[in-house]
């Protein structure tokens, strides 16, 4: 394992996933839909004082990510490597996440598909980055 890579996949792929949680949530069309669940989901001014948490998290689940993905033994391209990695942590997100929050969250259909459209793409996006990052072409 090289760790100076699996550090900078684990920056990067934190950056990347931010960027895309604010364009598909927070300025996008899902951020109606949350507003339809004041009482499930904190209002934008709320989540400012516990935001520190939500970066520690993804910063702690990037890093779990980035020693993941070198643990894998390469056998295609990085970019395949990163999709096909992306794609399985995103089928997790959307199980284990997505699907489990709409049975136990009082929210609408609407809004969990969107979050499982959303959080697919943004995990397939972070898979292609942590593989970019950690095995350069």
């Amino acid at each position: 394992m090289n760790y100076v890579r699996i550090v900078l996949a684990t920056l990067a792929s934190t950056v990347v996933y931010f960027i895309l949680g604010g364009l598909f949530f927070a300025g996008g069309p899902l951020k109606r839909e949350f507003e339809k669940f004041p009482a499930v989901y904190r209002t934008p001014d709320t989540m400012k004082g516990v935001l520190p948490y939500g970066i520690a998290g993804m910063i702690l689940s990037m890093l779990a990510l980035s020693i993941l993905f070198a643990l894998l033994r390469p056998a295609e391209s990085a970019l395949m490597q990163g999709l096909h990695f992306g794609v399985l942590v995103g089928a997790f997100a959307v199980g284990s996440f997505v699907l489990h929050n709409y049975v136990n969250l009082n929210i609408g259909l609407r809004l969990t598909m969107g979050q499982a459209l959303a959080y697919l793409i943004q995990w397939v996006v972070v898979g292609v980055v942590i593989a970019w990052v950690y095995k350069p072409v």
